[in-house]
């Protein structure tokens, strides 16, 4: 299963920027082994009024298709009178593929509850899209607390498109609140432990079969180091420049595609003795 790299431009990113970027990326995708071998599979979400061109761009470029696009929000109602929101159904016309769904900040700056996450997480599923689910813990804890907390928030989210008999697939991005947007991210043994816990559960679902990747100030240098937990990464700040993207994924190359460094089954997810390495785009 090839890994998942993605990278939300939130609003840091002008039009332009947003579209110098993914040029540069497809082309490195276009041109790297990590990529052309399958290892690897990226998606880009930028702010809602790039996402035509976006899409467009990665479409004509050189590298074609290898870019994945999707959104960083959608409303929890397909259509209506609700000013201002961008729906599911929109998102999924346009040709967007996956969306985030109840990041940090927004349940932060807008009081997004729980069963709001739930809401867009099912409205992301009922049209086809496939939802990047953002949980974590919000204050720093034990790992296997922490793993606890998190099971707890993924199935509130699914709870109600479990009811409703919806299937499709899931990302789950973890980015425990305390390292968004810190100087270091979360201790590789930390991530791994909590990942590890939630991995096998999130393969095993026979409905909404799910991979876990990981936020909160990744960037290069750190998948080596929790590649045996996770199915991937999701960039932040730290991968603004293209040439951060490239580097990850001559980092990928480095990974045993069975093991983890330390000698565990990757697939296994559990930590080992020693820091550890390895797994999809939605489609």
């Amino acid at each position: 299963m090839p890994l998942l790299l993605g990278c939300s431009f939130k609003t840091y990113f002008s039009h332009a920027r947003t579209l110098e970027w993914l040029r540069a990326v497809a082309e490195t995708a276009r041109q790297h082994p990590a990529v052309s071998d399958g290892r690897v599979e990226l998606f880009a979400l930028p702010q809602f009024p790039s996402i035509p061109e976006a899409l467009e761009t990665v479409a004509g470029s050189a590298g074609g298709g290898l870019v994945a696009i999707g959104a960083q929000d959608l409303a929890e109602h397909d259509e209506g009178a609700y000013t201002g929101e961008v729906s599911g159904a929109v998102l999924a016309e346009l040709g967007c593929t996956l969306v985030e769904v109840g990041h940090a900040e927004r349940r932060r700056l807008y009081g997004e509850t729980e069963e709001v996450v739930a809401a867009k997480t099912t409205a992301a599923l009922r049209n086809g899209l496939t939802p990047v689910l953002c949980v974590g813990e919000e204050d720093r804890m034990e790992a296997d607390r922490a793993a606890e907390v998190v099971a707890a928030q993924i199935a509130s989210a699914l709870a109600p498109a479990r009811e409703a008999g919806l299937t499709g697939q899931l990302v789950v991005a973890y980015e425990p609140v305390w390292a968004i947007g810190a100087a270091e991210p979360a201790s590789a043994e930390h991530v791994v432990v909590v990942t590890g816990a939630l991995r096998p559960r999130l393969r095993a679902d026979t409905d909404l079969p799910g991979r876990i990747i990981y936020g909160g100030s990744a960037g290069p240098g750190l998948l080596p180091r929790i590649a045996a937990g996770v199915d991937g990464m999701f960039l932040g700040r730290f991968a603004h420049d293209p040439a951060a993207v490239t580097a990850i994924l001559d980092e990928v190359l480095d990974l045993d595609p069975g093991t983890g460094l330390d000698g565990t089954d990757a697939d296994a997810g559990r930590p080992g003795d020693g820091d550890a390495p390895p797994a999809r785009a939605p489609r």
